[in-house]
Parts: C-alpha cells; structure tokens; sequence
C-alpha cells in the first residue's frame, strides 16, 4: 500500500488511515478546521493529529494539572475516537506496564479471534472448552490464525466474550492502539464455560477452574478473570467453585471475579470465593472528577466472615471491541458512513448504540469491571514477578480510593486506583 503525507503534521501515513478522520463528529472536524483554516476533511489526517484533537476535547473539563501530566506520558502516536475515554487512561495507568511477559484466563461464555488480540502478533496461546465433562483444548503459537468451533458464528456469547477478553488484553489494533485494554502486551487463554444448553452453571466453571490448575502453570497463567455467574448454591460452603478458586490460589494464581449486574445483597459463585478478589461496579461519569463518582448497581454480600466486593472498579463507559461480521457491525459502519454524509438523523442512533467508532463500543456491567482489573493485576506481576495473590490484594486494597457517600458494604475499599498499585508494587519490591 501506497503511502501519504499527513497534510496537517507531515507524517507519513497511508491513504485508508488518513481516511478515518472522515467518521469523526461534526463538532470535532470544526474544531480541527478552526486551527487548520486550510485543511479540509477531504484531505484526511493521521492518527497522531486526531488523537491530539480528541484527547484535547474529551479532556477540556477536568483538572488542568493532571491532564498536562497526561499529554507528556500517554503516546500521541494512535487514532482515536470521541466520547468515552480510553480505560487506561481513566484509570491512570502507569505507561511503563502494560502486561509483557504476562499470561491473563479468561473464564467466559465464548471468545473471538479479534485483531486486537491476534494482530500483529498473535496472543491467544490456547483455546479451552469445558462445556462438557471433556475439554476441548487448542493451542496456538504467535505467527498463528486461531480459529475453533463456531469462531465465526456472530452470537451473544461470543461477543461477550471478546469484550472482557479485550478489555482486559485487547491492543486497540483496530483503532490503532487507542482503545487497548490494561494489558495490551500480555497472552491470553481463553476458556468458554458454556454448556450445549447455553447454561453455565458451577460444574463447568470448577471445570475451567480445575483445567487451569493442573494446565495453567505450563501456560504462564499468574491471573484469572471470571466474568460469568453460576447457580445459587445452599449452603455455600464447601460448593466446588469456591474450592477450586482456594486451589488456584494455593498454586499462586491470583483470582478476579465479577460481582454481578442486580444491586442486591446477594452474591453466586464464583463471587463468593473467599480466595477471589470480587469487583464490584463504579461510574466515574467517564470523566476525572472523583467528586462525581458513584457506585454502580453491582450485587454485594458476605463470603464467610468476608465481604464482598473488596473494591471497584469502572462498569460504565468502559470501550470494547463490536463483534465483527455480525449485524451490530454492519450497522455501525452504516451509521458513521451516514453522519460523515451530512445526515444529522445517525448521530441520536450512534448514540443510542454507545457507540465511539466504526469498530468500538461502550459496554456496562460488572463482566468489564473484572477483566479490567485483572489487567490491572497482569501490570502489577509484570513490574514484580514474584508478587503472590495475597500481596495482590492487599496492594490494590490499600491504593483503593473510597467512594465519598457509599456504604462500605457495597464498595469494599472502593475504586482501584492502577498508578497507585503499581506504586504499592514497586515500593515494595
């Protein structure tokens, strides 16, 4: 492919890429015209150029001093989008971690070959179905094209999925880095947990659990993310999920799992593993005002003399991949081809949809809350690889920032902080 020079910066691009700034809002292409009087949309700009213009506006609000140490740390060299944040960036990741050298499970429903874990190297390492009482195991090597079962069947369960997965590991290829996840550099295995009735219950989940035990060491894995629920289970103590989280612990694997979506005190495995870190869900507003924090409709309870959550973290706003080649997709791209058209009926509609470009989403739930911070966790062991679970917890315990007016109950030691844990890691290391 031909390249081209960025009429506005002079880097050197390509024409599709100078292209994108077409599905850009109004609002911002003003705002770009307003500094370049002679540039024109038509001529396209780099992803450098826009992502200077976007981060300036999603920033202009908030706290200058800190939005200044940002601009000088976070890499002005990808595309961007407008309207929700980048989580990293919400969560003032420290830019010198991002994963190498880590291995992230994924305990989920079903899982997508996306280009923002596969591109440009791939970081899938296995594929792991426990559906039925016998796994269904592939493996894949970095120059691999993963593919398994029903990859490409466009459905719900994959779909979600491919959002923790991202959110936790996704690079952001597709917006050129942009909307990466927390742990863009580490691998991934991941594991569907859905039964040939589209049930999950506790027997597959300890069946993932169990797998990653005995399998999960020779894989690298030092974090597992589960971001399903199983079935209420009386009494609780002793059920098969909450002792193969206490196992995997044992073997110095640190646990993440999702609260739940309901609000109430009431909380199934594997929320309830005492070894489990359990996040519950918080809105930052998308923004860096932590005076404008609440905490999300998350379940809370108690796990043994423990409560749960033990922190949260952000469930709303948090940008993952769409499913490619479904319908969602298709639709996307019709949106922004529509608005770059001059039609002012799409812009409600991309709204409606949360969506912040051809490609990429906001989502809501705790299932986006838990993957985020066990990318959270990857950056931590990358920066102390000898860091044990229950150091772990207590690091992101302590560098937790309480949610002014919230029950205790309901937050734990409230929001994650991820500079702060990388910060309680290395003080100690």
């Amino acid at each position: 492919m031909k390249t081209a020079l960025c009429p506005l910066c002079g880097r050197t691009s390509t024409r599709p890429v100078l292209d994108e700034v077409e599905w850009l809002a109004p609002a911002l292409v003003e705002r770009l015209l307003g500094a370049n009087p002679r540039w024109r949309q038509r001529d396209g700009a780099c992803p450098a150029c826009v992502q200077q213009l976007l981060l300036e506006s999603l920033l202009q609000g908030g706290e200058v001093v800190l939005h200044e140490r940002i601009q000088a740390v976070w890499p002005l060299d990808a595309e961007a989008a407008f309207g929700a944040l980048p989580t990293p960036l919400r969560m003032h990741a420290d830019p010198r971690y991002t994963g190498r050298g880590q291995t992230l499970a994924l305990i989920d429903s079903g899982f997508y070959p996306h280009p923002d874990l596969m591109r440009p190297l791939n970081r899938i390492r296995a594929w792991v179905d426990v559906g039925t009482t016998t796994p269904h195991v592939l493996r894949f090597g970095a120059n691999d094209v993963p593919q398994w079962p029903r990859w490409g069947a466009g459905d719900g369960p994959q779909w979600h999925g491919l959002m923790t997965s991202a959110v936790a590991a996704g690079n952001g290829w597709l917006s050129h880095g942009f909307y990466r996840g927390m742990a863009p550099d580490a691998a991934v295995v991941l594991i569907q947990v859905r039964e040939p009735s589209g049930h999950i219950g506790n027997a597959a989940i300890a069946r993932a659990l169990e797998w990653l035990l005995v399998h999960g060491r020779q894989l690298g894995v030092g974090v597992v993310s589960l971001s399903v629920s199983g079935d209420v289970t009386e009494p609780l103590a002793g059920n098969p999920v909450d002792m193969a989280v206490a196992a995997l612990v044992d073997a110095n694997i640190t646990v993440i799992a999702a609260a739940g979506n309901d609000g109430v005190r009431h909380l199934v495995p594997p929320a309830t593993a005492p070894g489990a870190l359990t996040v519950g869900g918080l809105d930052d507003m998308n923004t860096f005002d932590h005076a404008a924090r609440a905490l999300w409709h998350s379940n809370y309870g108690a796990a043994g003399s423990l409560g749960k959550p033990e922190v949260v973290a952000p469930s709303i706003w948090v940008v993952a991949p769409l499913l490619p080649a479904t319908d969602a997709a298709t639709e996307a791209a019709a949106l922004f081809a529509r608005r770059a058209g001059g039609d002012a009926h799409a812009e409600p509609l991309i709204e409606a949809r949360k969506l912040v470009t051809p490609h990429y989403q906001h989502v809501d739930g705790t299932s986006f809350a838990a993957p985020l911070v066990a990318g959270i966790v990857a950056c931590m062991r990358e920066a102390d690889p000898a860091l044990t679970p229950q150091r772990v917890r207590a690091v992101l315990v302590a560098s937790a920032e309480p949610v002014a007016g919230a029950s205790l109950e309901r937050q734990g030691a409230g929001a994650v902080h991820a500079a702060y844990a990388i910060a309680g890691v290395l003080a100690k290391t």
